[in-house]
């Protein structure tokens, strides 16, 4: 039983890491709300979330049973085939979310441990299967029910929590509009009171769901009096919020905001939490009961006895607990996956994380169609009605832009509203829905109900949510068939496999927070950078920081481009794309900054026509940069004929002259300018002179000519855009 007891332990340091790396993915769920709405001081919101935490995990006694059950039928596996699944579990849950938090990705801890289980359990069904020549059949190793429940729920969810969350959102926001100072003690209440029931019926149906401290037939009773739960509760709450915003002066949706806040992070705590500690859970028991039979054979002894309910020992949850709280305040990755559904989902522009895609573009497009055709269908006075009430343009703006919520707290409320509500009825059906993914499809649904999604944004804000949705999917693919894999080396190869895994377990976990920590700096840099541009009050502060930002951009892109070219690497043309998305953000800040600085000093023509030169210089100096890293991309990902020997020559040796800094001193110094220029335009006039020879191909000669144009154009133009 030695062998047995070191996996347990194995299982129990994982469980360790995956509290760890799970509570980093899953902050996002109760957090974004109040963090994105500015409901209260960071401090304050980390507080409220971790006592739900705590609270939570006092609850997850009873919930152990999807690791044990759920997946697979216990009775059809022998003792040691019950550990090496359990083990491999594990060991892919840790990498797998990790992977996400390093590229700061939500995705569904539920779904990730439902997969891994069914893809251990289904490797070690199939070599069962394969060895024993039975008649039995996949079905009656693997409890294919709730495995069809839960991935038919997933769709469901996600469609279901986007219509909802965008319907309700209108609605709210119809009611209140954006700027809702002047009314806010009047509505405020009720709209409390509607919410707080809600929230707190979605307390006491989901977070209570697995707790041992009620009884069944209290829980039956919670079910079965819905309607007197919310009307009690609506009626009480309101009378109460009314009373603390006429007494106390108090922002009933901060109230709102934070109680909800608290109930999912209870909830999560509570249900969520056997995704990370459920696996070693149900190995503790495994090994109990086999090392309660004397001389037992691990592999011959069936494990019926696991299906029997088995509640954790209260100390291993209160350890749990403790670990998460310390993972919510300490953890960067935590923070990087919080942002960026905050981001996604801001009322007000800013930098844009994902890039654009095809399907991006053609749903945006659809959507300003639809938008267009209702608008002819409604009476315009309805019509009018509608954009008067829900104008993003009247969203509040602070006198810090740091200090500005990324939305208002109605939105947020609506957002644990919707989802607490969705998921409270889910859980009443007896629906396996994944908190992730009702949270985050409510939130962009909201998102889009209060047009954040503008025509500059809309592609990267969706790409991003298609992005997020895409990689759900991946999880469950991921998770199986990683799974699947270490089952099977640990099954054969046992102490050797497990020794192996857990090392690239652990270096993985090391660099990859390496490459976040990499991943935070730069993106670090480049908020600061913006609020340097931001902080621009004159003209002529915009247009000198906003070449010092280019003059760091254009080096690295024309570097990337030549080199891409030069050695057919399309990696590095990416990394001139992703350089040049940066370029042209500056392209929007400089036109809203010259048209709303100050041409209060003067109004002469003179001024007018030298923004309009200086926005002309500007805008040809993208398209060659754009031209540029467009036809370079196309030419070497579709695999088209590479250089001439002699070409490569030609193009290394102006490689050799881009180096950092190289085009700030083009800039600054004419006869250099002029220098490059003419040593391009006698490469240029080399390949064609080798094509007239027929030495070179065409299409090749044809292309680098092209590209060379396009440098020699952005090492003019340089010097105009400076000015």
């Amino acid at each position: 039983m030695d062998f047995y007891l070191i996996i347990i332990i194995i299982l129990f340091v994982a469980a360790f890491a995956d509290l760890i790396v799970g509570i980093s993915n899953d902050a996002v769920n109760f957090l974004n709300s109040a963090l994105g709405s500015n409901a209260g001081k960071r401090i304050t919101i980390m507080c409220v979330a971790s006592l739900g935490v705590l609270f939570g995990t006092t609850f997850s006694s009873g919930i152990m049973e999807v690791a044990r059950k759920g997946i697979f039928n216990p009775e059809m596996y022998v003792f040691h085939e019950v550990m090496i699944i359990f083990l491999g579990v594990m060991i892919t849950d840790i990498i797998l979310l990790d992977f996400y938090n390093t590229y700061a990705l939500p995705t569904s801890t539920t779904v990730s441990i439902v997969f891994e289980i069914l893809g251990g359990a289904v490797a070690i069904a199939l070599l069962n299967i394969m060895q024993q020549n039975s008649s039995f059949t996949l079905v009656d190793y693997i409890n294919t029910g709730s495995v069809f429940k839960i991935v038919s729920s997933i769709g469901l969810s996600i469609f279901f929590s986007f219509i909802f969350g965008y319907l309700i959102q209108l609605i709210v926001r119809l009611w209140f509009t954006f700027d809702y100072k002047n009314t806010i003690n009047l509505i405020g209440p009720i709209f409390g009171g509607i919410s707080s029931s809600v929230i707190s019926y979605f307390l006491l149906i989901k977070g209570l769901k697995g707790s041992s401290i009620i009884t069944e037939l209290q829980k039956l009773w919670i079910q079965e009096n819905f309607s007197l739960i919310i009307v009690f509760g609506f009626f009480a709450f309101t009378i109460f919020y009314y009373f603390l915003s006429i007494i106390f002066k108090v922002n009933i949706l901060k109230v709102t905001v934070l109680l909800g806040t608290f109930a999912l992070a209870l909830a999560f705590a509570a249900n969520d939490l056997v995704n990370f500690i459920g696996a070693p859970m149900g190995a503790l028991a495994s090994y109990n009961i086999a090392n309660s039979i004397p001389n037992l054979d691990p592999y011959s002894f069936l494990m019926s006895d696991l299906s029997k309910k088995v509640n954790a020992e209260n100390w291993i949850l209160v350890i749990a607990g403790l670990v998460m709280v310390a993972t919510l305040w300490m953890s960067k990755k935590a923070r990087s996956v919080t942002e960026t559904e905050i981001n996604l989902g801001r009322q007000n522009q800013g930098f844009e994380r994902f890039g654009s895609s095809m399907l991006a573009r053609s749903l945006v497009k659809f959507g300003i169609q639809l938008s267009v055709f209702l608008k002819t269908i409604f009476p315009k006075n309805v019509v009018d009605f509608f954009t008067s009430r829900t104008n993003p343009d009247d969203f509040p703006q602070t006198k810090n832009p740091n200090e500005q919520p990324a939305f208002d707290m109605v939105r947020a409320s609506v957002n644990l509203v919707v989802a607490s509500a969705l998921v409270s009825v889910g859980t009443s059906l007896k629906l396996p829905l994944s908190t992730t993914f009702v949270t985050f499809s409510v939130a962009m649904a909201t998102s889009l109900a209060d047009k954040a999604w503008g025509r500059e944004s809309a592609v990267y804000r969706i790409n991003g949510v298609l992005t997020v949705f895409g990689g759900w999917f991946l999880t469950a693919f991921l998770a199986f068939s990683t799974c699947f894999i270490f089952t099977l080396l640990i099954y054969y190869f046992e102490m050797i496999a497990i020794i192996i895994l857990l090392i690239i377990a652990a270096y993985y976990y090391y660099t990859s927070n390496k490459i976040h920590t990499k991943r935070v700096l730069e993106q670090s840099k480049k908020v600061k950078e913006k609020l340097i541009l931001e902080q621009s009050l004159t003209k002529e502060e915009v247009l000198t920081s906003t070449f010092d930002k280019l003059i760091i951009e254009v080096d690295r892109i024309l570097i990337n481009v030549l080199k891409g070219v030069n050695n057919e690497k399309i990696k590095s043309i990416k990394k001139a794309k992703d350089s040049y998305n940066d370029v042209y953000e500056l392209k929007s800040h400089i036109i809203s900054k010259l048209v709303t600085i100050d041409n209060k000093n003067s109004s002469s023509q003179n001024n007018y026509e030298n923004d309009l030169r200086v926005l002309s210089n500007i805008e040809e100096f993208l398209e060659n940069i754009n031209q540029l890293v467009n036809e370079s991309y196309d030419y070497i990902d579709n695999n088209k004929p590479p250089l001439s020997k002699k070409t490569k020559k030609n193009l290394s040796n102006l490689i050799s002259l881009f180096k950092e800094g190289f085009i700030n001193e083009i800039s600054s110094d004419d006869n250099l300018r002029e220098e490059i220029s003419s040593q391009i335009k006698n490469s240029i006039v080399e390949e064609l002179k080798s094509v007239k020879k027929n030495k070179t191909k065409i299409k090749p000669s044809y292309f680098f000519i092209s590209i060379m144009t396009k440098v020699e154009k952005i090492l003019l133009k340089i010097n105009d855009v400076k000015i």
